[in-house]
This record gives C-alpha cells, sequence and structure tokens, in this order.
C-alpha cells in the first residue's frame, strides 16, 4: 500500500465520523417545539418586566433618598425664628419625602403633639406605599418565573413519552430530542428569570428600607424641634 493509498483511506475515514454539530443560544431555546416557545415566550415577558420594574423603582428610590444635609437645620431656623411660610417654602423646594413629611408636620402646628404625630405617621405609609409601587409585582415575578419554568419541563416530558408511547418504546432518541429540549431549556430560562427578580427585589427592599429609616430620623427630629422649650 502506497502512501497516498493510506491518506485517501484516512480522509474517507474523517469523512465518516460524524459531525459535531453545535447550537447557538436562539436554537437551542427554539428547539423545543411550540410548547417550549411559548413558556420561553412567557418568560421572556417576565424577564423585561422584572428588569422594568427593578431600574424604574431603583432611580425612583435614588431620587427619593437625596436630601440635602443642612435641610432639618434650616427648618429649626425658620421654625424658631416664627417663619412658617418660610419653613414650608423650604419644604417645597426640596421635594422628597423627608420634605414632605416635614411640611405635613408643619401645616399642622399649633395643634396637640399627638395630632401632628398623627398626621407624619399618615403621610409617611403614603411615602412608603410611593416607594414600594410595583415591588410586590417584582416578588411575584420571582416565585412565579421558576414555576412555569417547571411547567415547561412537565410538559416536555410528557410530549418526550408521549412519542416514545406512540411508537410502541421503539422511539429513537432524536425523535425524543424535542420534549427533552423542552424539559430542559424551559427550567433553565424559568430560574435565571426569578434568580434575578429576587436579587432585584431585595436589593430594592433594603433601599427602600434606608428611605424608611431616614424618613423616621427626620420625623423624630421635629418632633423633638416641637418639644424645645422657647
Amino acid at each position: 500500500m502506497t502512501l497516498q493509498d493510506v491518506a485517501q483511506e484516512v480522509a474517507q475515514d474523517a469523512e465518516a465520523l460524524p459531525q459535531e454539530k453545535t447550537f447557538s443560544f436562539l436554537e437551542l431555546l427554539a428547539s423545543g417545539g411550540v410548547g417550549g416557545i411559548i413558556v420561553i415566550a412567557i418568560l421572556s415577558v417576565l424577564f423585561i418586566a422584572a428588569l422594568y420594574i427593578y431600574f424604574e423603582r431603583l432611580f425612583a428610590i435614588k431620587a427619593a433618598s437625596k436630601t440635602d444635609a443642612n435641610f432639618m437645620y434650616q427648618i429649626k431656623d425658620h421654625v424658631a425664628n416664627g417663619n412658617i411660610e418660610g419653613a414650608k417654602v423650604r419644604c417645597a423646594q426640596e421635594n422628597s419625602p423627608v420634605a414632605r413629611l416635614t411640611a405635613k408636620g408643619i401645616s399642622r402646628i399649633g395643634s396637640p403633639l399627638e395630632d401632628i404625630n398623627t398626621a407624619i405617621e399618615n403621610a409617611g405609609r403614603l411615602e412608603v406605599y410611593k416607594l414600594e409601587k410595583n415591588v410586590s409585582v417584582l416578588a411575584t415575578i420571582a416565585g412565579a418565573a421558576p414555576m412555569i419554568g417547571f411547567l415547561g419541563t412537565v410538559i416536555g416530558m410528557v410530549l418526550a413519552f408521549h412519542e416514545l408511547a406512540s411508537s410502541s418504546g421503539q422511539a429513537e432518541m432524536g425523535s425524543l430530542a424535542e420534549g427533552i429540549y423542552t424539559a430542559m431549556t424551559t427550567t433553565v430560562a424559568g430560574l435565571i428569570v426569578g434568580i434575578v427578580a429576587y436579587i432585584g427585589y431585595n436589593h430594592l427592599v433594603v433601599k427602600t428600607d434606608k428611605v424608611v429609616h431616614q424618613m423616621e430620623a427626620t420625623a423624630v427630629d421635629f418632633l423633638d424641634l416641637l418639644n424645645e422649650p422657647v
């Protein structure tokens, strides 16, 4: 056998070897059949909604937490000098939850301290409600996305076993691939969406708690100001 014959045999053997098939990420998602595509589409919508809610709330909470460090000192000066209108104007200029709580307390000056405290608490509840707007939706997505992914897993396994039963147990692996792909890809997608939403939710909760603490500290400072002897 000549060297040329050996080279030809090696080339033929190489052509006979099965070629490795590669998938792009989108092809992998689309390979799960109609059921898998529907579940992936739902999870994609939830993922986009989770990202939108997270960033919208994050920017809103950051804006709410920005308060001039000298704000309360200026309010104290106005109130101590009897310039109630000047204190109201300063609160309007600040336009933050802390300023709105202080403005509510200033508008009640002259009333009993218990009434002022109640007014501030009611205003605080409204501000917290504004800060937590749509955050509960993010928590719902964090819990629902993995379950939707598991639903896709069940659908995929049902498809796989249905194919197996239809072929009297003689189905080839290729015919089972669609159901298996549906099961695997939807599980992964559901977990990814759930994890992202869960982390985003907890981060927003921490940020909101900081603003709430800031409002509580401001309310205490304002009530202490009213309790100071003239």
